[in-house]
């Protein structure tokens, strides 16, 4: 599975969910942009963040950066007690078995080593895409939207 983070929801806000997932009585202290993470279970919400929060639920994914998918983390991001750095996803995207390493060695994904940087200093959505490309020593002002037979 995977989470895409580069595309704004613009169906839902955070307080939206909050009500939707039964969070109340709150005075909410900070909001979050949401993200649409896949096209597969749209109303299920994954938070990634950084390692300065860890619930039981909390799965490692790599330096540094956790993912949770509890109720408990959207009521503690409301309240402000939540992790410092976090992004918070509805749905993902997923494959079958070698489904994705088969389009990787048939070049259908460019990847880039995930990090906290990329994953929440990157600013806009658009920065993150930059970034990414960029780690991988591509200039984007170098890509074009055409494509022809040489």
């Amino acid at each position: 599975m995977g989470l895409i983070v580069n595309k704004l929801s613009d169906s839902i806000t955070f307080k939206e969910l909050l009500e939707q997932v039964g969070v109340d009585n709150y005075d909410l202290q900070r909001d979050l942009p949401i993200h649409v993470g896949g096209p597969v279970e749209k109303a299920r919400g994954f938070v990634l963040h950084g390692d300065d929060y860890e619930h039981d639920g909390t799965m490692e994914v790599e330096n540094g950066i956790g993912l949770t998918a509890s109720v408990d983390i959207l009521r503690d991001v409301a309240l402000g007690s939540g992790p410092r750095n976090c992004l918070l996803a509805l749905g993902y995207s997923g494959w079958g078995a070698g489904q994705l390493e088969q389009e990787i060695q048939q070049n259908g994904w460019l990847t880039a080593e995930a990090d906290e940087a990329l994953i929440f200093g990157a600013g806009t959505d658009e920065d993150r895409w930059r970034t990414a490309i960029q780690k991988l020593g591509i200039d984007p002002s170098m890509l074009s939207s055409t494509a022809g037979q040489a």
